[in-house]
């Protein structure tokens, strides 16, 4: 179907062209480097490793780059770039629980377990325009000695009725771990494969169809249980010498969120908390909450339940969440597509002859 666009090749080299210069800019200003993109422009970055399904910095600087700053196409160079590479094994799953963090935070309890670590955060900032951030910066920055020491408060669970009505934070981990990788989701979906397409989905999706369970469908508010950002260390099993050898640290964000379920009254299904469980690649908060609401609202059909609202049907989430997927067919309409309109005109001109007919045949 392309080759019916005007000029053909010629055309298509000519717009690759125009779309690089477009990309450049003012040949005046500096041109922006992939190094500063990945240092300064961190979320975005995040992001499109998180949807790209693949932690490479540089690369998803690169792609965000080349994309000019636009993410879903971003995470499509990069996903596109994954699939590529050849597969040299699967690593063992990750032990959060030796995270270094660089952010902490539970707001379920006033002491929380641990304290909490504010962190690098806008959640406490006034969201006002920074002028000074048009210049060149000149500032000194402040030094780690600038920083005030915080006082951890020491643990306390605050809660042993909470801790006796909760369930586990995720299920024990299955001999065989579902790829979405390597096979297109079927249905009913485990709980594995959900979070697997929730982790890369699209985040401005999740964002909103989980907000539709908080405000007009289902109105569950949950709790934040924990959300950690931090340093873990990724270890790969390496068969020729029968070792698990530690291959490299990346920076994740791991969040809990806890909700009240009534259940069906009887001792089999008493009421009791459950919780739902995101982790992210990077810095990527709203996406790992968002993670969080959407894998408690589709685990329905495993408490019993049936679904009643959009959130809760994991083929409605599941099949529109994929970035990449939703991008490739809403752009396709760009394409030539004058059979298909030719087609759908002479069916339209075919139904309206009949209604014609049809009428005078009334009026005889």
């Amino acid at each position: 179907m392309p080759s019916a666009i005007k000029g053909g090749e010629k055309a298509i080299a000519a717009t690759h062209k125009l779309l690089a210069k477009q990309r450049r800019g003012d040949p005046r200003i500096p041109e922006l480097r992939v190094d500063s993109i990945r240092e300064q422009l961190g979320f975005a970055v995040d992001r499109v490793m998180t949807e790209g399904s693949l932690y490479a910095p540089d690369l998803a600087a690169l792609a965000v780059k080349q994309a000019q700053g636009d993410l879903v196409e971003a995470a499509y160079l990069l996903r596109a770039y994954r699939a590529t590479l050849p597969r040299v094994g699967a690593c063992e799953p990750l032990d959060t629980t030796g995270m270094t963090f660089q952010r902490k935070l539970a707001t379920t309890f006033k002491n929380a377990p641990g304290g909490n670590i504010l962190g690098a955060t806008y959640d406490w900032t006034h969201r006002l325009l920074d002028f000074s951030l048009m210049g060149e910066s000149d500032a000194e920055e402040r030094s780690d000695e600038d920083v005030d020491d915080v006082e951890t408060p020491p643990d306390d669970v605050s809660s042993p009725i909470f801790s006796r009505f909760m369930e586990g934070v995720v299920p024990p981990i299955a001999d065989e771990v579902a790829d979405l990788t390597q096979k297109p989701i079927s249905f009913p979906a485990s709980r594995d494969l959900r979070l697997q397409a929730l982790a890369r989905g699209d985040e401005g999706f999740a964002t909103g169809v989980a907000y539709s369970s908080i405000r007009g469908f289902g109105r569950s508010h949950a709790f934040l249980s924990d959300l950690r950002i931090g340093d873990v260390t990724v270890y790969l099993e390496i068969p020729e010498i029968g070792e698990t050898v530690a291959i490299g640290e990346i920076v994740v964000t791991e969040s809990t969120l806890v909700t009240k379920r009534v259940g069906s009254g009887t001792p089999d299904d008493p009421p009791r908390f459950i919780k739902g469980y995101g982790l992210t690649f990077g810095k990527n908060e709203r996406k790992a909450i968002s993670m969080c609401i959407l894998d408690l609202t589709m685990r329905l059909r495993e408490l019993g339940d049936e679904p009643r609202y959009p959130a809760q049907d994991e083929e409605f989430v599941l099949l529109h969440l994929d970035s990449v997927d939703a991008s490739g067919l809403i752009q396709h309409f760009k394409l030539p597509h004058w059979v298909d309109f030719q087609a759908d005109s002479l069916s339209i001109a075919e139904f309206r002859e009949g209604l014609v007919e049809a009428e005078d045949e009334s009026d005889e």
